[in-house]
């Protein structure tokens, strides 16, 4: 599913990431190679059932679940009714006395474990509002042509079903039938539920039956209980099941609809024959159809039919407010699949759902190509009320998603159909063997889809601070232990950024991608662990991975690679040059160099992660011919990087009579001068930036001499503000996300340090805090001077200015909240001054890059614009 991160706001302005300044004192390394290149990380050799290359074993088995399912939606009570008919195999080579099945409704009662564990202040899994749960009216077990009252006993989410005689061993099969019922939830912990629109209900259902646990050759029997955060863990079959209700609602489920003639209309039947043929959008129902509420056959009820095979599991969505539109999918083989989406009118147009079909289309045809082949003949997409959930051949996205976040979660929910659905792993256990591997296949996705529409180059080094933040949870724990804010992180962002170093940096595109698609391959519709894929990898690619399985997954060790030292043989540059460089952190990882020499020339060094198996410091000759300018690792922001502070190396003295007044002073005649910029009375910008296809406008007002205002808002979340600070006279105020924050005495100087549009018109009458680093420093291939400025004992300012230009690319500020904001494209406004019009920085622990849209000068904005 799609982790909006319920941390979607900016501390006081940005978020807050770890900082280090470039002059501080450096921490003794941390770094220890017998640690990283450890011998005895594979814990055990590989046996019948699981070969040690990482293959299924000779004798590898599992078992199979089928299920008829037939139930009737009720809009008047909100309720299912309905029964389900399972067909269990036991290919185990082991007499099973019991079974165990899934009884996730039950999450919903208001005694259930998961309400216990919620905390008190909710959460996206926490229950809104509760349901009986799954009312169970009957259980009997058929077998060997008898049926009998099954003994069973049910808790919280899980119900045990004790056999009078053990279902034997390989092959052995019998039936349950289950009668029951429940009340849809309004909110079903994000995963399904319902949402009024003004044309009627939207019903998005899912864990709407009983469900065999699974029975593997590693743990027996699986039944960690459904509390929210972990998803599922589940037997392969196929599904036969219908829905009844009301004749005007679109049914859209798993699977292929096997009897369209039944249920709906002629011109309905012929639009989706054209769809079928078509790669454009061809719309089945439109807001025509849903006004005239006429298209369909004239009954009560309607019985929808759907088979989907070699499943997991299914899910449906109804509604008389869909429109309907679907297109054909081409796979490599040269079958056809069908793209659909069904939404209300809410969401129409081509900002929102009317490009969701492109979506389905462009993503599952991109990962057929790419991956392996989609295996459904249907692919939907339901727009509702749940932000972002998977099941086999449908997803459900928020009808509120527009543009590059209706892209994202589409894609994202998507690939979620090859993990876990192809793949089947076991999210109860290892969120980040679905989340993480998803993520990194929706990165590679986005980058081509239509010539990287939504594709924004990431930088990681800006991340790090996020993905390694005091509270670091390792990837490889259960996700109901991991804290919920952390969550985004561990399930998510680290593990596909794991894949994707590991596919750039480490073996390269063709290797990874072979040895990934080998992993698929095997694991197609069986139950992998983490050392199956681990073992996958190593063999395929023909690489001992061990040590970056070991540090990315098992602990929370950061990075932090930095040049130490450049010298010169007997003294002389022309001879060459040697380059040191360091490993300050626990983590290891190759090492990509760029160096610029005072000729002009300029050059790329790589080096593998092997170099770091010599200890924490390493050096290298680098064949100059001059001078090096500077050198920088990891140029291109590829690495999380946790003190990128460290990773430039000028050695070059700041020119004679340079001082901190005369930088500033060319920064202020850069911008238009000192009497220019005293003369603005108050200036307001407006800018836009992305994070997860979303958009952010931010919103900032300074008004001399006390005033000053920031708001960021997401317009496709019904304009949630995630950050709120004013400053008016001697009163401060900050919110995130409509809660107030109590500022420390820290936080609120550092408020009144960004509440003035130009603060270097100030640093005169703080002269005695300022001060010039002796060494130009570089940032982003350029040389810059860095100027300190200390506010009290708590706050430490380091401003990086262009030497070429004067004007100032960078600023990090240590103290309460660290933060690191990039400028650029210095463009003219009214009164002859500039200012940024590119500024980035994090947020959400993203990289975000907020364009100034809009910007005005001593236009005397009212007091109330500062509340």
């Amino acid at each position: 599913m799609k982790f909006y991160k319920a941390a979607l706001l900016l501390v006081l302005g940005f978020y807050a990431c770890e900082v280090k300044a470039q002059n501080a004192d450096q921490p003794a390394p941390k770094y220890d190679q017998h640690k990283v290149f450890n011998p005895m990380f594979y814990p055990e050799r590989g046996g019948e059932f699981r070969s040690a290359s990482g293959a299924p074993g000779s004798k590898y088995w599992q078992n199979r679940a089928d299920y008829k399912l037939d139930v009737t939606l009720d809009t008047a009570k909100h309720r299912i009714e309905g029964s389900t008919l399972i067909t269990y195999t036991n290919n185990s080579p082991d007499a099973l006395g019991f079974l165990w099945l899934q009884v996730d409704q039950n999450i919903y009662k208001e005694d259930s474990r998961a309400e216990a564990t919620s905390n008190v202040s909710g959460g996206r899994f926490a229950n809104k509002s509760y349901t009986k749960g799954a009312e169970i009216k009957s259980v009997y077990i058929i077998n060997k042509g008898k049926t009998l009252k099954a003994d069973y006993l049910i808790t919280d989410t899980r119900m045990q079903i004790k056999l009078k005689d053990s279902l034997r061993a390989a092959g052995s099969k019998l039936q349950i039938k289950i009668e029951y019922g429940f009340d849809v939830p309004e909110y079903g912990t994000d995963r399904m539920g319902r949402q009024h629109t003004k044309n009627g209900w939207i019903y998005e259902i899912a864990q709407w039956y009983p469900r065999v646990e699974v029975y593997d050759d590693v743990t027996g029997w699986n039944t960690i209980p459904y509390l929210g955060a972990s998803e599922f863990y589940l037997e392969y079959g196929n599904f036969d099941y219908t829905i009844t209700a009301p004749a005007s609602l679109v049914v859209a489920g798993s699977g292929e609809l096997l009897n369209p003639a039944e249920v709906l209309s002629p011109t309905s039947i012929n639009r989706l024959a054209e769809a079928r043929k078509s790669d454009q959008t061809v719309t089945i129902k439109d807001s025509t159809d849903i006004l005239h509420n006429n298209d369909y056959p004239k009954k009560p009820t309607l019985t929808w039919h759907f088979l989907c095979k070699n499943a997991r599991d299914v899910a449906w969505a109804a509604s008389k407010a869909f429109i309907w539109d679907a297109a054909r999918i081409n796979l490599p083989s040269g079958k056809k699949a069908l793209a659909q989406s069904v939404y209300p009118v809410e969401a129409k147009g081509n900002d929102s759902y009317g490009r969701s079909t492109e979506y389905v289309k462009a993503a599952i045809e991109l990962y057929s190509d790419k991956w392996f082949e989609y295996t459904y003949p249907v692919a939907t997409n339901v727009a509702g009320l749940v932000g972002g959930m998977e099941y086999p051949g449908i997803v459900f996205c928020g009808s509120n998603n527009q543009n590059g976040g209706l892209w994202e979660v589409t894609n994202h929910e998507f690939g979620h159909n090859w993990f876990p659905m192809i793949v089947g792993s076991n999210e109860r256990k290892y969120a980040w063997m679905d989340e993480g591997f998803n993520t990194f296949i929706n990165n590679v996705d986005t980058k081509v889809f239509n010539k990287g529409e939504y594709y924004e180059k990431p930088d990681q080094q800006k991340s790090a601070g996020y993905l390694f933040s005091p509270g670091a949870e390792a990837i490889m724990n259960v996700p109901d232990v991991i804290q919920e804010d952390f969550l985004a992180v561990a399930a998510y962002e680290k593990p596909a950024l794991a894949l994707t170093i590991l596919r750039e940096q480490v073996l390269g595109e063709e290797r990874f991608d072979y040895a990934f698609k080998t992993y698929i391959k095997r694991w197609a519709f069986k139950h992998p662990t983490p050392w199956d894929f681990f073992h996958t990898m190593d063999n395929a690619a023909g690489e001992d991975l061990s040590w970056f399985w070991n540090e990315w997954f098992f602990t929370t060790w950061k990075l932090d690679q930095g040049i130490k030292d450049i010298t010169y043989p007997d003294n002389d540059a022309s001879k060459g040059a040697m380059i040191t460089i360091e490993n300050l952190e626990e983590m290891a990882l190759p090492v990509t160099i760029s160096i610029k020499e005072e000729n002009g020339k300029t050059g790329t060094v790589k080096l593998p992660a092997e170099i770091w198996q010599r200890g924490d410091t390493w050096t290298f000759p680098y064949k100059s011919t001059s001078k090096i300018a500077y050198a920088t690792i990891d140029p291109d922001h590829t690495l999380p990087d946790i003190n990128p502070e460290n990773n430039s190396y000028s050695g070059l003295p700041i020119p004679q009579g340079t001082t901190a007044g005369s930088v500033i002073k060319a920064y202020l005649d850069a911008i238009g001068g000192a009497d220019k910029l005293k003369n603005v009375r108050d200036l307001q910008t407006s800018a836009t930036g992305s994070i997860q296809g979303a958009e952010v406008q931010l919103v900032t007002r300074y008004k001399m001499p006390d005033k000053y205002f920031q708001e960021a808002m997401v317009p496709s979340y019904n304009n949630l503000v995630v950050s709120h600070v004013t400053l008016n006279g001697d009163s401060i105020k900050a919110k995130q996300v409509n809660r107030d924050l109590q500022l420390d005495d820290v936080a609120k100087k550092m408020i009144k340090l960004k509440s003035r549009p130009f603060p270097e018109l100030d640093y005169e009458r703080i002269n005695q805090n300022i001060s010039l680093q002796p060494i130009l420093r570089v940032v982003n291939g350029e040389l810059a001077y860095e100027v300190d400025i200390n506010i009290g004992t708590e706050i430490h300012v380091h401003n990086y200015y262009s030497q070429k230009t004067g004007l100032k690319l960078k600023q990090t500020i240590e103290g309460a909240n660290d933060l690191s904001v990039e400028f650029g494209n210095y463009e003219g406004i009214n009164g002859g001054i500039k200012i940024p019009f590119s500024i980035k920085t994090i947020m959400v622990g993203q990289p975000i890059e907020f364009k100034v849209k809009e910007t005005s000068v001593n236009s005397n904005p009212s007091n109330e614009a500062f509340k």
